[in-house]
């Protein structure tokens, strides 16, 4: 165990492109403007770390840093985008990666410069790949990303070193052999990979990375509803009641098929998930081993906790199309249809008897709309709805790794609590959220998780923490773990901390 190392880890940046104002639609996407990018916090962040450093630096960008899903930006006349891509955003084959890759480094000059810099100190940055980046699969996006921070591109397969610069972790990585740090979505069936070893499949002849079902409703749904947030849950799911007051507020005039939206919006997600899904992983036999090795090498594990840690990823929600297709409300949908076809059939029936007015299929209708109702009413969304990590998978994890300590992000929650053996963190997230379309409610803050030395040399003291530049002081402790030292005590959740009670 490293217990002099220093580990920085931050997630959910969500770089994507810079949107520009529109006139006839002014608050359309109005938190991808570059006046809200958190670039030069970052910069700050950076700076800050490095002049207080003791020594090299691991920083862990765990997860969601770049935002493949929100990129819509098109290549000029390109014939082999379809419609649907030129809709909603281009798909996750190769070359389609590279140029979203390339629009993120053109929009972000800044943070670019600023993480080179911090490397060129002699500081590493580890890339854990999350679902929102998962098409930073591929080698030459990665080479993309070398080369705009100016480091060298890992070696080969087989070649890695343990002080390569800059490493790319296929979904967790162990620091200092006492943390795992994940981005969490492989424990949340929306949104996890189904196989992070093997993630690409073929198409049409054309290999491409298998997006996961919640990373296909952000692309087809909300990529043509930009009024909505994707990048915080509370921005887009809402009661039905909400939806409508937030339809005629702020878009009646801009968007008044709203509904039409949506649902085609939605069948494309529930075609493309399916079809995805089903799809098997494409598979070199001969390469498996080494795949699982080089896994291992740049995360710092054995080949046998690769396999076994991947044994732990939960299904996907698409085993289930009955329950996707409730998330995206088209079960409602659908029996909003069925009880109006009901109703005008009791209607026409009765007319064959006794003719009467086609307006008394009112009354069948709302008979037959409060079983509707009351159905429409009972449903809850499952976005988070269980714990990424449950007591027996904490366990699991204790006794695959040896770690005492998980980080996770994903849920942009800020936590710190004892889950079985396991002090779990969640680092929160960096990308600037919104309650309201003006963006002028802003939704938490700038969190991450710094794991220090301990000062009694006895292992390292994790703390969760806020970043604030512009004050004197810009880090604030919110929460400290003591797992490493003896008679160390469960942390505190964040909720206690913010009661005032000690994080001892």
């Amino acid at each position: 165990m490293e217990t002099n190392l220093h580990t920085y880890i931050v997630s959910d940046m969500h770089l994507s492109e810079a949107e520009e104002p529109d006139p006839r639609r002014p608050l359309w996407m109005a938190y991808k403007r570059r006046e809200f990018f958190i670039d030069d916090e970052f910069a700050a962040f950076l700076e800050h770390i490095a002049q207080n450093a003791t020594g090299p630096i691991e920083l862990l960008l765990n997860g969601d840093i770049f935002d493949f899903d929100n990129v819509l930006r098109m290549p000029s006349n390109d014939g082999r985008i379809d419609w649907l891509e030129r809709a909603r955003g281009l798909g996750s084959e190769e070359w389609k990666s590279q140029f979203k890759m390339k629009v993120i480094i053109e929009d972000h000059p800044r943070w670019f410069e600023a993480l080179g810099q911090f490397m060129a100190k002699g500081h590493r940055a580890v890339f854990v790949i999350g679902n929102h980046d998962v098409e930073l699969y591929w080698p030459s996006v990665q080479r993309m990303l070398c080369d705009a921070l100016g480091a060298p591109f890992p070696p080969n397969i087989g070649e890695e070193e343990d002080d390569d610069p800059i490493v790319f972790c296929s979904w967790f990585y162990l620091s200092g052999g006492d943390t795992y740090v994940s981005h969490g979505h492989q424990y949340d069936p929306n949104c996890v990979v189904r196989d992070p070893i093997d993630p690409l499949i073929e198409i049409r002849g054309k290999p491409r990375v298998r997006v996961p079902f919640g990373d296909l409703a952000a692309r087809y749904m909300l990529n043509g509803m930009g009024y909505f947030n994707p990048h915080q849950s509370e921005n887009y799911i809402m009661g039905g009641v909400a939806y409508l007051r937030f339809f005629f507020r702020y878009m009646l005039r801009t968007q008044p098929l709203l509904i039409w939206t949506w649902l085609w919006g939605a069948y494309a997600t529930l075609w493309i998930s399916l079809r995805t899904h089903w799809c098997h992983p494409m598979r070199d036999p001969l390469l498996v081993d080494d795949k699982v090795r080089s896994i291992a090498t740049r995360s710092q594990a054995t080949p046998s906790m690769v396999r076994k840690l991947n044994a732990l990823h939960v299904p996907s929600a698409t085993n289930n199309p009955f329950r996707i297709a409730r998330e995206l409300w088209l079960d409602r949908a659908f029996l909003l249809l069925a009880t109006l076809f009901l109703a005008w059939q009791v209607v026409l029936h009765i007319n064959i008897a006794w003719p009467i007015s086609p307006l008394w299929v009112f009354v069948p209708a709302l008979i037959f709309m409060l079983p509707y109702l009351a159905y429409a009413s009972s449903v809850r969304p499952t976005v988070f709805d269980t714990p990424l990590l449950s007591e027996r998978r904490a366990d699991l994890i204790f006794r695959i790794t040896g770690a005492r300590r998980v980080v996770f992000g994903h849920t942009h929650q800020p936590k710190c609590e004892q889950v079985g053996p396991i002090t779990l963190y969640n680092g929160g997230f960096w990308s600037k959220a919104f309650a309201d379309p003006e963006c002028t409610i802003r939704i938490g803050e700038q969190t991450f998780v710094w794991i220090r030395p301990g000062t009694d040399g006895s292992g390292r003291i994790a703390d969760l923490c806020e970043w604030k530049v512009a004050e004197e002081s810009p880090v604030r402790s919110l929460c400290t773990d003591a797992t490493s030292a003896p008679n160390a005590h469960p942390a505190h959740t964040l909720r206690d901390t913010e009661r005032g009670l000690s994080p001892s």
